[in-house]
């Protein structure tokens, strides 16, 4: 039994996201907790508020112990990009690229 939570259309890059991520793969719920609230990374505060929906959803939806729980799988793909336009040198334009993210986060309890 496996309890899912989504974040879709995250503004910040999957890249970045990605770093957090491997951050609290496989590791205890409260543990993972730990870690994302002393990270200095920007994702870790979406992340954070993903494991919180997370473990609401194995409680409320899923009836699990929400002491027994870890993080199973985290993965982010990438979602649309924001396409954007800079002026620069001699009526150029450079292209910036605003990424998105979509987060999946599977927790699952210890046996």
């Amino acid at each position: 039994m496996e309890a899912r939570a989504y974040l879709r259309y995250a503004r910040i890059s999957p890249r970045k996201v990605q770093i957090v991520l491997d951050l609290i793969r496989n590791k205890p719920v409260n543990v993972a907790m730990a870690i994302l609230k002393n990270t200095p990374k920007a994702a870790s505060e979406p992340v954070a508020k993903l494991l919180k929906s997370a473990v609401a959803n194995a409680e409320n939806n899923m009836s699990m112990d929400p002491s027994k729980l870890y993080v199973a799988k985290c993965f982010v793909s990438p979602g649309p990009i924001l396409k954007r336009i800079r002026p620069r040198a001699q009526g150029r334009a450079f292209r910036i690229l605003k990424r998105t993210s979509h987060v999946t986060m599977v927790l699952k309890e210890k046996e």
